[in-house]
């Protein structure tokens, strides 16, 4: 009986090899993705605040738009514009008008926020070894491979869905109103 079944106290077998490793796959995220949140809460940081924090020290000086943080996310975000919002308010980060667009809003990491990332590199940076360091180098290399290989099917990951599964391009909401601009 394979591992995930015994985990997960599943009896009758699963209906694919396919089906098999997606719920791995998705176990497994959900597992390295707790592990993370862990070492993040003691400074009372959630992963998707630091994951921002983490694009906008990449972003100086120049800092981003709400846009494009949301698409160099890891993990897709539905309301950024409320989450910068939260994290404005913590001070970890600042923002300005454009002065040639005032609808342009640039995203900054403030003093605060670097500060903040400093204190937490030295945790964070060991993580990643915590987590996968009992792989070897070419176990790590051939999981990097398969799992870019596998995302390749998803499309944009960062696309919004409607409430059918699809992506959303017209950007309606399940109530049938404008999905609101991020």
């Amino acid at each position: 009986m394979s591992s995930l079944k015994l985990e997960i106290v599943q009896e009758p077998p699963f209906a694919s090899v396919e089906e098999e490793a997606l719920l791995n796959l998705m176990r497994t995220s959900d597992c390295l993705h707790r592990a993370f949140h862990l070492k993040t809460r003691q400074w009372g940081v959630t992963s998707t605040q630091y994951n921002v924090l983490r694009i906008l020290r990449g972003a100086q000086p120049h800092g981003l738009t709400c846009s494009a943080i949301g698409h160099r996310m890891i993990t897709a975000e539905p309301d950024i514009t409320r989450l910068l919002a939260r994290m404005k308010a913590l001070k970890w980060i600042k923002q300005e008008r454009d002065k040639a667009d005032r609808r342009v809003l640039w995203t900054h990491i403030s003093n605060a926020g670097m500060a903040l990332l400093n204190e937490m590199d030295p945790v964070i940076l060991a993580v990643p070894g915590e987590l996968l360091g009992h792989l070897n180098r070419g176990e790590l290399t051939e999981l990097i491979r398969l799992l870019e290989l596998a995302r390749n099917r998803c499309g944009d990951p960062q696309a919004p869905v409607s409430c059918t599964g699809n992506h959303n391009e017209e950007g309606i909401s399940c109530d049938g109103k404008p999905e609101p601009m991020a």
